[in-house]
């Protein structure tokens, strides 16, 4: 009876202690998941109020910190890079294009150049290949979209033509060399009113009455000064030049009466063995100064002396003595 009493009293002290043991073990979770949340929700607290707690000078610390770090973004340098990329890409794509087909858009581009003659413009050139582009254009999208036509482009190489002469047409065309220079008209404008003479600037101080200076003429004479090694800033000092030169004669020596200068600072033409180059000055002398040329050399001169010009570079004058 003794033993039998004790094994019902121990089963029952089983069961309470495993009850009390799980309830510890609740008790125990319990208070660590309020020990976690708790020990969060302080940290976040904490941290919220300490970015509520900066100074103005912080944030204005922060604040510059990222401004400097923004201006010291290599944005230029990866603006480059950018179109390096898409440069290299296009380059690759256009080189994918089989040899043969390129060879035959360039022969036909330069088909239609040859079209026009050697007397073209660029304008009429740049036109030309323009319109050829669209016009083959044209005709490689039908050939995608199945219209059959006469062509001389194949089914398979349509879609490639289209996207060379649409896409790639700049890198096509720099690769094989096609460059059409722009045309510039330039037109003078003439502000001149009407019925006034036109007044040729001459570099240097403005000539005297006594120098009787005359644009694009040549007077003709013995030389006194040989102009090839006498060289003077301006038709000015040329014409001083030949006054003292007068001026300072002895008895029985040519005075200069006559200058002649080159203000042409590609040369002056003359028809002898010489070349005459900017700043020449030829001090002359003649009993009866002549003429030699006067504002152009006639047609019928140019047709026996090739390398004249139309119009007489040379400045000179006739003064007293």
């Amino acid at each position: 009876m003794a033993r039998g009493e004790w094994g019902n009293n121990g089963r029952c002290s089983y069961k309470r202690t495993t009850l009390v043991v799980c309830s510890l073990n609740i008790v125990v979770a319990l208070y660590v998941l309020h020990s976690l949340y708790t020990s969060l929700y302080m940290y976040t607290y904490t941290n919220s109020h300490t970015s509520f707690s900066q100074t103005a000078e912080q944030i204005r610390i922060r604040e510059e910190s990222n401004r400097i770090r923004k201006a010291l973004e290599p944005t230029e340098l990866i603006r480059l890079v950018k179109q390096l990329k898409k440069k290299i890409f296009r380059k690759e794509r256009v080189v994918e294009v089989p040899q043969d087909l390129k060879q035959k858009l360039i022969d036909e581009i330069l088909e239609r150049l040859r079209s026009l003659g050697a007397a073209s413009n660029p304008t009429e050139q740049r036109v030309a290949v323009e319109s050829w582009r669209k016009e083959k254009l044209k005709e490689a999208k039908k050939i995608i979209h199945g219209k059959t036509l006469n062509s001389t482009i194949l089914p398979e190489e349509a879609g490639v033509i289209a996207r060379i002469l649409r896409a790639d047409w700049a890198d096509f065309s720099e690769e094989f060399g096609l460059w059409i220079p722009v045309e510039i008209v330039n037109k003078e404008h003439d502000d001149k009113p009407e019925g006034e003479e036109e007044i040729e600037v001459l570099p240097g101080r403005k000539l005297p009455p006594e120098c009787h200076g005359e644009p694009h003429t040549d007077y003709g004479g013995a030389a006194v000064r040989w102009g090839l090694t006498h060289h003077q800033e301006s038709a000015y000092d040329c014409c001083m030049a030949c006054l003292d030169q007068a001026k300072r004669a002895k008895p029985g020596e040519q005075k200069c009466n006559i200058w002649v200068y080159c203000p042409s600072e590609t040369g002056c033409y003359s028809p002898d063995i010489y070349e005459h180059k900017n700043q020449e000055c030829w001090l002359k002398y003649s009993e009866t100064p002549t003429l030699s040329f006067k504002d152009t050399y006639s047609e019928s001169y140019r047709n026996s002396h090739p390398n004249a010009p139309v119009i007489v570079p040379w400045i000179s004058g006739v003064v007293s003595v």
